[in-house]
């Protein structure tokens, strides 16, 4: 039997879009095994219990790269992550199959290689790389070549998440983008986009203020959730910042200090009492597979 471990991702992070993602300590854990049936799918949503179910379209991408026929397979899901919430479910599912896949048949892939194949089926590796490496990750494809590089984020710093009882379409929250900008909000995204990982690092509340100001979607996707202006004015009178997680519609705060945190997390899921308001870690750890 093969077990995996895979840390939900916060993607973006404001100014960061599609290159920045942060590792979370809520988890997805998964189990393969050979069945006697072609395939059986315990304790995911069941409409998604089929052969279009992407942790085992992931593990059979992967057969089919090494040239391996896929196996009867028997998986059981056991996830803290709230799917089409961004936090990265969809990666979840991909790196879990992948990885899994490899474990499966020994293939000795490694993490940047995993990467490679999660982001093709992704689109995009900003998920995908926290999900494998785990901390605060920047990705880049060079031609389709991924380059990572992790950084801590500081113990000073509490992440608070906001979980909403709907959903954001990942693909209209695409579709509400502009398709161009200008050089001057392109040297804006930039400067802060590498700001962000420093202040981040330090535990620099005050910079965090300072960078945490995105121009290239945020504003687009803010109205997507409706109650995104009444998070931020709670947010805002907290002394902390606000970004949306992904694509939405899960909305995160970054906090100085727990009793801060506390406190935002107490106010909150009294004005939101349906929501999941939680406070999380970064996870340094990215994707864990074992065998038994």
């Amino acid at each position: 039997m093969i077990s995996v471990s895979v840390p939900a991702t916060s993607a973006n992070l404001g100014v960061g879009y599609d290159v920045l993602g942060l590792a979370l300590d809520l988890k997805a854990r998964f189990t393969f095994e050979t069945s006697t049936q072609k395939l059986e799918i315990v304790g995911d949503d069941p409409d998604f219990a089929n052969e279009q179910n992407l942790i085992y379209q992931a593990f059979a991408t992967f057969a089919k790269a090494i040239h391996q026929p896929v196996p009867n397979l028997r998986i059981t899901v056991d996830s803290d992550i709230p799917s089409s919430r961004g936090l990265g479910s969809s990666a979840t599912c991909v790196v879990g199959g992948i990885a899994a896949a490899n474990a499966w048949f020994h293939a000795g892939w490694d993490r940047t290689q995993l990467l490679k194949l999660a982001a093709k089926m992704e689109g995009h590796p900003d998920n995908a790389a926290p999900a494998i490496f785990g901390q605060l990750c920047a990705t880049i494809l060079a031609d389709t070549e991924p380059i990572v590089r992790q950084y801590p984020v500081s113990s000073q710093l509490q992440l608070v998440t906001f979980i909403p009882d709907y959903a954001v379409s990942t693909a209209e929250a695409r579709q509400i983008l502009p398709t161009t900008m200008t050089y001057a909000d392109a040297a804006y995204q930039m400067g802060r986009c590498v700001l962000m990982t420093r202040a981040l690092a330090d535990g620099d509340l005050r910079l965090l203020h300072q960078v945490a100001h995105d121009r290239m979607q945020e504003p687009y996707r803010a109205t997507l959730i409706p109650d995104y202006q009444a998070v931020r004015q709670l947010v805002t009178a907290a002394n902390s910042v606000l970004l949306i997680s992904g694509s939405g519609s899960t909305l995160l705060a970054i906090v100085e200090g727990a009793t801060a945190a506390r406190q935002l997390q107490a106010a909150a899921s009294q004005q939101w009492p349906a929501w999941r308001v939680q406070i999380v870690q970064p996870s340094t750890e990215g994707v864990r597979v074992s065998e038994s």
